[in-house]
């Protein structure tokens, strides 16, 4: 990758994720179209008489064609959006969408998924409404993001950028994260308008809430999309949540990331099903009545020092004795999911405190402000042991989350030419320090 292309990938990568540190309370101003006017697009919406159950997962069921757009101008690259029959975290046959972007230099030899972190629970701020021109504050990411995405078009990629969290805005949820991104590549290289096909080598991507999608992606791969995983060349990813119970507590109190912890609440009753309300205090469902269609810019800095126990009843003070909390969390758990069969690089940064997160939690430690790096170092050995050992791990200790991206970006997409080429992958296989016990949660008696 050129020297230019490293530094327009940085530069943009950089603004992209400040807009998740920005202060928030003037940027209200800003938001320009209503989520309900985006959420009623009749395109994502199946309506054909067969049910979604009897399609193979990666169907294609409606496309259309049109201009990508930025922060609602339209651009002269063209997009291709599919709606497609996908799984959700319950197993149940769903519809979703992607977006295929051809590069205007490339051929259908190569292709990226990028999985974006436009980390919302509003369907209306997913990538796809983005790109169809729709403007939202909750969406101001996913635009932002197109800025960055230009370095990789530039060098041929074709491009996939699937609506991770799927169409009702499943936060947090990694298996389906998973699953709406494999079967995503498979919709895109079986449909004749994207000019992709099943000989596409793909590359995942992803950072922050794009690296649950490429983490959980590449982990189910073999199982669930052998016939994606066959052409995968590796994952790139960086800022990765891997146990969330240990995330609850790390950012408890904190200043700006605690307004995470009512949003994956929110995310992981929405995608299993399951009532979290029993176990919350007043206040703490009036904090999870306000955010149930919130975007990580309307969360950001929002309840400074919340916690838990803010949230919780009395009894309930102790997280690990929610007997429907903890069989979630383990369930999104990456400690327990599958090894990935191709080359990963991850990096991490563990300078927290630049972004108000001052925890250090016995048996957690430290992290980037919102993901914990002695988890992220567990599951790169993890994947050591039991993978091929063709693992790149990188920590960067001075940078916090938003830091980290900025550094992340080209290096990754560097890594990634690499795979591309045919380069063997590097290794850092027994030089990763230890981390944390990711064993699932065990639920407690109340006090």
């Amino acid at each position: 990758m050129s020297r230019q292309s490293v530094r327009r990938l940085t530069v943009a990568t950089a603004a992209a994720m400040a807009i998740t540190a920005a202060p928030l309370a003037t940027a209200t101003a800003a938001r320009a179209a209503t989520p309900g006017a985006a959420t009623a697009d009749s395109f994502y919406s199946y309506d054909g008489s067969a049910p979604l159950s009897s399609f193979a997962p990666g169907t294609v069921l409606r496309t259309r064609t049109l201009q990508y757009h930025v922060e609602g101008i339209s651009t002269p690259l063209t997009a291709i959006q599919l709606l497609y029959r996908t799984t959700d975290a319950l197993g149940r046959p769903s519809a979703n969408v992607t977006t295929v972007v051809r590069s205007l230099t490339g051929d259908s030899s190569k292709a990226v998924s990028y999985q974006s972190f436009y980390d919302s629970l509003n369907p209306a701020d997913g990538p796809s409404r983005a790109i169809a021109g729709d403007v939202s504050l909750g969406g101001t990411i996913a635009n932002f993001e197109s800025v960055a995405l230009s370095a990789l078009l530039a060098q041929g990629y074709n491009l996939v950028i699937p609506d991770t969290e799927g169409q009702s805005a499943d936060f947090a949820a990694g298996p389906e994260y998973g699953t709406d991104t494999l079967d995503s590549i498979r919709a895109a290289t079986s449909s004749v308008a994207t000019g992709l096909n099943s000989d596409t080598k793909f590359g995942l991507m992803g950072y922050s809430g794009g690296a649950i999608a490429t983490d959980w992606a590449a982990a189910l791969a073999p199982s669930y999309a052998p016939d994606v995983n066959r052409n995968l060349v590796g994952f790139a990813e960086g800022g990765l949540l891997v146990d969330p119970a240990h995330n609850l507590s790390y950012v408890s109190g904190a200043l700006a990331w605690s307004g995470v912890i009512p949003m994956a609440l929110i995310g992981v009753s929405r995608s299993y099903d399951i009532d979290l309300t029993q176990y919350m205090s007043s206040y703490g469902q009036q904090v999870y009545n306000q955010l149930q269609s919130a975007s990580i810019v309307d969360a950001l800095g929002h309840y400074p020092g919340l916690t838990w126990q803010d949230m919780a009843k009395p009894q309930y003070a102790d997280p690990d004795s929610a007997p429907a909390f903890v069989a979630a969390v383990n369930r999104i758990n990456l400690g327990s999911a599958p090894t990935p069969t191709v080359p990963g690089y991850i990096a991490q940064g563990d300078g927290g405190v630049f972004e108000g997160t001052f925890g250090d939690p016995a048996g957690i430690g430290t992290g980037d402000g919102v993901m914990v790096v002695g988890d992220v170092r567990a599951l790169a050995n993890q994947y050591c042991a039991t993978g091929d050992g063709s693992i790149e791990y990188n920590q960067f200790d001075a940078l916090s989350h938003v830091g980290t991206a900025a550094v992340w970006a080209p290096l990754a997409v560097s890594w990634l030419n690499d795979r591309f080429a045919g380069k063997a992958a590097p290794s850092d296989c027994g030089r990763i320090p230890a981390g944390n016990s990711l064993a699932p949660e065990r639920t407690v008696p109340t006090s």
